[in-house]
Order: structure tokens, then C-alpha cells, then sequence
């Protein structure tokens, strides 16, 4: 019963942080005090009469509030930390984030994410509150990541050839009307990460397995977070480069249901004996940086992490 409520509190913070509110906020809106609200997200008992409260607040239902059946995220904060939740009691990650998994970029990468993230932005909402929820999302990415490299995280990525390749000639960029200078940089900082996801899989980091697939994949990332307990889903609309970025539309869900769990393990398997892997994933990567190099500026050693 005490996990089951730690759980409610988890999702509570989370779905908190997505709206950008405070926790004074949500006590005056509930009456209660501040401290009562910090309780409830640490794991302490809530009755269903405050939770109903909250769900109104939070723009959510008691059941996703509960973890019953599906949870819904349409904001990427609250889907990002609910991923940094579960993966810090997860024994083993499986994903597939195209074009490439946060986890297997370089200390180079999240400021011209920062740029690419701002650039989708439309007119009416490049703002200040804008870019602190980009800077927020990169923060809870950067958490992630640096706790999955100290715990030595099971993390299992698959990359799509056919993404990367399209990356390479995109760069990582938020739109397409850039001056030369411009995007030969953005290029070449998409370069860099190839290379260094080459380090990488020669270097056979513990932990880290890639395996390399050279078909045509959902544009919809997915995640499984294997734990001692159970198996969680998450399936996410939201995008970190590719064809653009995007941390504005869609709605992503995290599930422990056993039916889409299944689905998405046999799937796993499937691909996983299909990817090419170690030696033969890194020529493929060169072959395709090599193809990419025609009439493209010339290459830069790749930061490392």
C-alpha cells in the first residue's frame, strides 16, 4: 500500500510540473496547506475526495492519477519526468527515441537541442515561460541521463539507419530557412553525434547494448522500463530531432497493462534479432556518414560523454 501511494504522489508531481504549477498554488486551490501537498508527492496517504480535487486542478482523471490502466501526458515536462521516475527503479530500459536515445548523445548535444527546441517555437508563444520549459526538459533529460550512467542502467537503444542518414542531411535544426554558415553547423553538430555514436558502440560501454535497424520504424517513440515489479510502457509522440522537433502536440501514455506490454516485448524481440550490432552497426554508420559527406562540409572529431 505505501509503494501505491508514493506511486499517486510520483504522478501527482508529475502531472504538476507539466502545468508549471507551484506547490503553494495547488494548496490554495485545494485549501490545504503546502506542506500537505509536498506529503502527498512523497508517498503519504491521500483520501479520493482530495485526489478528485486534484485531478480538476491538474486537467487529468482520478483513474490516470491512480495508475489505473493508461496514464495520459500532453505535456512533454510531465511526460519526461514520469519517464525519470520510472526509470530510476528500473532495472533494464528498452528504446527506441528517434533519431537518437538522450542517453547515447555527447555533452555537446542539449545546447543545440536548446536551439532546435526554441526554432519549432511559433511566434505566439516564443516567450521567456517558453524557454524555461525547454530549459526545464533539458534539465530533467540531463537528470536522467546522468543517473542511468551512475547507476550503470541495462539500457537497450535501438537507431534507425534510414533516421540517422535523414538527420545527417537535416542537422539539428527546428526549421528549414537558415543561412548557409547556419546550417553547415547544425550538420556538423549532427555529425558529431553520429561519431560519437560509433565511440560508443565500438567501445561497448557495461550496460549499454545498440542495435542498429535498417527499416522503416513508427515516427512514435517507445520506452520499456523493466523493474522488479513490473513492466511499464511509455509511448510518446514527442520528438528531439528527426524530420523537427517536437515538445508541443500529441498526447504520450504509460501503461503497466499487460496486453500492450506483451505487444510491444514480442516486437522488441523481433527487432532486436534483426539489428545489426557491434562491428557490422559501426561500418554501416561510416557508410553512411561517408555518403552523407558528398558536397557536405568536412567532419570534426565528435565529443565524448
Amino acid at each position: 500500500m505505501a509503494s501505491q501511494f508514493e506511486e499517486i504522489g510520483r504522478r501527482l508531481k508529475a502531472y504538476r510540473m507539466g502545468k508549471g504549477l507551484t506547490a503553494d498554488a495547488i494548496a490554495d486551490d485545494l485549501g490545504i496547506s503546502r506542506a500537505a501537498v509536498y506529503r502527498i508527492e512523497t508517498g503519504d496517504v491521500v483520501k479520493i475526495e482530495t485526489l478528485e480535487k486534484l485531478a480538476v486542478v491538474l486537467g487529468t482523471t482520478v483513474a490516470s492519477l491512480l495508475g489505473a490502466g493508461v496514464e495520459y501526458y500532453a505535456s512533454p515536462i510531465s511526460y519526461f519526468e514520469r519517464m525519470r521516475q520510472i526509470e530510476a527503479d528500473a532495472d533494464q530500459v528498452v528504446a527506441h527515441f528517434p533519431p537518437l536515445s538522450y542517453l547515447l548523445t555527447s555533452d555537446a548535444f542539449p545546447a543545440y537541442l536548446k536551439r532546435s527546441l526554441l526554432e519549432t517555437l511559433p511566434p505566439h508563444v516564443h516567450d521567456k515561460t517558453a524557454e524555461r520549459d525547454i530549459d526545464l526538459i533539458i534539465s530533467i533529460l540531463d537528470e536522467r541521463k546522468q543517473s542511468s550512467q551512475q547507476r550503470r542502467l541495462s539500457v537497450v537503444n535501438f537507431v534507425n539507419l534510414l533516421e540517422i542518414e535523414r538527420w545527417l542531411k537535416l542537422g539539428i535544426v527546428g526549421r528549414f530557412d537558415m543561412s548557409g554558415p547556419e546550417l553547415t553547423e547544425r550538420r556538423r553538430a549532427a555529425r558529431d553525434e553520429v561519431e560519437h555514436l560509433i565511440t560508443l558502440i565500438e567501445s561497448e560501454p557495461m550496460g549499454i547494448q545498440i542495435g542498429l535497424l535498417e527499416e522503416v520504424l513508427p515516427n512514435t517513440a517507445f520506452q520499456l522500463f523493466r523493474t522488479a515489479e513490473k513492466t511499464y510502457l511509455g509511448v510518446s509522440p514527442f520528438r528531439l530531432g528527426g524530420d523537427l522537433p517536437n515538445i508541443r502536440s500529441g498526447v504520450a501514455t504509460v501503461t503497466a497493462d499487460l496486453e500492450p506490454v506483451q505487444l510491444y516485448e514480442r516486437l522488441v524481440d523481433e527487432l532486436w534479432k534483426r539489428a545489426r550490432k557491434g562491428r557490422e552497426a559501426a561500418d554501416l554508420l561510416r557508410t553512411v556518414l561517408t555518403r552523407s559527406a558528398i558536397g557536405a562540409p568536412g567532419r570534426r572529431r565528435a565529443a565524448t560523454a
